[in-house]
């Protein structure tokens, strides 16, 4: 586990992942006494989706190198100028047959799925002649001009790309939750727009009577603090908080016992904290602003404690923690009602932005309804053309009866033969001695009778 504690955060969570079934050094605790179900030593923990576009790749990957003990072992003793460098994905040439086999599957499962995505992507913009090669530059986490084959190339493409998109994964998560905060504050302006005044003061006050509610609420401890924690092991693990100790606290919390605290597991430590402000049942709680909190008290962690950002806490860095001035007198915490999370100036810009959008799905309408109306004219004109044309044949066969010339058909024989104009051998059939009369000038041939026996 050498190797982890010295990660920088550009390879937190792929490095992280493949040493997870890899156990630590226990520490001796009483878990009789804890509330819950106990972990079972030896079980699968499943890692939380990272969001990654590329996550189930990811995965599929780590897995199938984990197989490989060679690999394994050497993951165990690299340093980071090894995994920097690239030393480490070179180290793909030494593994077994079949495990590049499988990585080299994978690979052509993960380029076949980028090619569908780009295709559906440009047949939604009625794209054709779509070149995959080209467009699958824009994915760096694999070597797209070798489909077929995973290299040390791909492995270290994909530590990049992930150590890349997961060191921005906050700051974009910041931007976007900002922009849901000011897109719930326009859409309640544009509302009060359409209220009359009596109307539209009822919703401001109703407005200021939730937002009030929602901030009265209990104190929430600081996050990392000891008087945080310590309401977690007496109210979460059950245990007497006079004998809060740091140690148990940490291997309690280890849930696959991998001898760190990652980020899922510091934030299960929130939970508590949470339910003090929000609540599914009341309606000025949202719960989408619970979990930003709750991310939120997870990077304030992270940043006090994880002396090597590598976004993993060691049982060292933790103790060192709880030795500090701030975990046990630590400063009052703000919860995001407590804050502005936005400018008049920025919600005005946003607002400009969306209007901007609307305008251009506006035209985007208006011309898909021109183009609708000239496609109805269109059908309108040919459907007149259709039926003059069947004017015209009807009148042509009326003006031929009206000639004595019977109407033709389709390949312009007559649909009906006059009296006496019988084609050969079309003419009826009768026995004889029928009863249909015969043509005018007819002379019936007599019978011959079969009972007269002449000599």
């Amino acid at each position: 586990m050498k190797w982890l504690s010295v990660l920088p955060q550009q390879c937190l969570l792929l490095m992280t992942c493949l040493l997870m079934a890899l156990e630590a050094v226990p520490i001796d605790i009483d878990k009789t006494k804890v509330k819950g179900e106990s972990h079972i030593e030896g079980e699968k923990v499943e890692n939380p989706d990272t969001g990654l576009y590329y996550d189930e790749y990811l995965r599929q990957v780590i897995d199938v190198l984990e197989t490989d003990k060679h690999f394994r072992e050497k993951l165990q003793t690299a340093d980071i100028e090894e995994i920097k460098s690239g030393k480490l994905s070179r180290e793909l040439d030494l593994v077994s047959h079949h495990v590049r086999t499988r990585l080299d599957e994978l690979k052509r499962q993960e380029v076949a799925r980028l090619r569908m995505l780009i295709k559906a992507k440009m047949d939604s913009v009625q794209d054709t002649g779509i070149d995959h090669q080209a467009l699958l530059k824009q994915f760096e986490h694999l070597n797209h001009q070798n489909p077929d084959t995973f290299e040390p190339k791909d492995l270290d493409m994909l530590i990049k790309a992930a150590t890349s998109d997961l060191e921005n994964y906050d700051k974009t998560r910041h931007e976007e939750f900002k922009k849901y905060e000011m897109m719930k504050e326009h859409e309640r302006r544009e509302y009060l727009k359409t209220l009359d005044e009596e109307k539209r003061k009822r919703e401001e006050s109703k407005f200021e009577e939730m937002k009030k509610k929602h901030g009265d609420h209990p104190k929430v401890h600081h996050p990392g603090s000891k008087d945080q924690l310590k309401e977690v092991w007496e109210e979460a693990d059950g245990l007497d908080p006079n004998e809060f100790d740091p140690k148990t606290f940490f291997k309690l919390h280890d849930v696959n016992n991998d001898g760190f605290l990652d980020e899922q597991e510091l934030e299960a430590l929130f939970t508590k904290e949470l339910e003090k402000v929000y609540d599914p049942k009341n309606e000025e709680d949202d719960m989408v602003e619970m979990e930003e909190e709750r991310l939120r008290m997870r990077e304030h962690v992270m940043n006090e404690v994880d002396i090597n950002k590598d976004r993993l806490v060691t049982l060292e860095e933790f103790l060192r923690a709880t030795e500090k001035k701030e975990f046990l007198e630590p400063d009052s915490w703000e919860t995001l009602d407590q804050q502005q999370l936005f400018t008049e100036d920025e919600l005005k810009e946003f607002e400009n932005h969306i209007s901007q959008q609307e305008d251009e799905l506006r035209k985007k309408a208006e011309e898909l309804q021109k183009q609708k109306e000239e496609l109805q004219r269109q059908h309108d004109q040919l459907q007149a053309q259709k039926q003059e044309l069947q004017q015209v044949v009807k009148q042509m066969e009326q003006k031929k009866l009206q000639q004595g010339n019977p109407p033709a058909g389709p390949a312009g024989e007559l649909k009906f033969q006059p009296p006496g104009e019988h084609k050969v051998g079309d003419a009826p059939k009768h026995p004889v001695g029928g009863d249909q009369p015969l043509p005018p000038g007819h002379v019936q041939e007599p019978a011959v009778r079969t009972d007269q026996v002449h000599p």
